[in-house]
């Protein structure tokens, strides 16, 4: 993975987050420096949410996201 995929990455797993988790200030997303353990840790501290917790509901966004753009490509009649 090169670098500009990890920044990507990163930065779908850092909307995920404030999808989930709307009170995240941008300060508490840079504390996290780029790392999702490090976010795990930002997180646990600020909403006592536990590691596993918060990476079931980081994955269960994700899948959701995937499917809705399964969907809408099914259903979109120029596709």
């Amino acid at each position: 993975m090169n670098r500009d995929q990890g920044e990507g990455k990163w930065d779908q797993i850092k909307g995920r987050a404030k999808k989930a988790w709307g009170e995240l200030t941008d300060d508490d997303l840079k504390k996290a420096e780029g790392s999702a353990d490090k976010l795990y840790g930002v997180i646990q501290d600020k909403f006592g949410a536990t590691k596993e917790a918060i990476k079931t509901k980081l994955e269960k966004l994700r899948r959701s996201k995937r499917q809705g753009s399964e969907t809408r490509r099914a259903l979109d009649p120029f596709g």
